[in-house]
């Protein structure tokens, strides 16, 4: 995989944490928050474990923290992709 996008972690996401019945995941939740989406920490970290399982890369749970919305999860992990093959 040379890109990381919205729709893997949609993927992801949803195996991780199933979907939350009032939330759309099809529609456009770059900018909507975790919370919004209902997803908590325990969902992100899980998330999380699964795209560092699937793609061998590490994401720090420190940095996470720092994360909030879909479209920043994808940056960061498509971040930690190229620092990885540099």
């Amino acid at each position: 995989m040379s890109q990381f996008t919205i729709e893997d972690l949609k993927r992801i996401m949803r195996a991780c944490a199933g979907e939350d019945e009032s939330v759309d995941l099809d529609g456009d939740i770059g900018e909507l928050t975790f919370d919004q989406l209902g997803y908590d920490s325990l969902a992100l970290l899980e998330t999380a474990s699964r795209v560092q399982r699937e793609l061998r890369v590490a994401l720090p749970d420190e940095a996470l923290g720092d994360v909030e919305t879909p479209a920043q999860f994808v940056a960061f992990v498509n971040g930690r992709l190229l620092e990885t093959a540099a």
